[in-house]
């Protein structure tokens, strides 16, 4: 299993760019990008839409990705994590039929 930045380290590599090009196309700075191939910082949503149009990566994966790591990250050191999961499932169908007037 690869962590987003080694996903996107690895798309820029395959592709042969440097981090100066990839920032210069998709308008964000070449710092941020070795931060993001580090795990050093998450890309914004917007950043990683960018990402995953120019390195013609699956924008679905990505966002996966990306959302998994932040969940993992916060739960990693308790020893609820399944029970936590099971209920925020249970959560987000409540609120999407709420939002539906079910």
């Amino acid at each position: 299993m690869k962590t987003l930045g080694e996903t996107l380290k690895l798309a820029r590599e395959e592709k042969e760019l440097i981090l100066r090009k990839v920032a210069a196309e998709v308008d964000v700075d070449q710092s941020l990008i070795s931060k993001f191939e580090k795990n050093e910082r998450k890309p914004t949503m917007d950043q990683l839409v960018r990402l995953a149009k120019f390195y013609g990566l699956s924008e679905n994966e990505l966002i996966i990705n990306w959302y998994s790591e932040k969940i993992a990250e916060e739960l990693k050191y308790t020893e609820l994590t399944s029970e936590i999961l099971k209920v925020a499932e249970e959560k987000i169908k409540y609120y999407k039929n709420q939002e539906d007037g079910k």
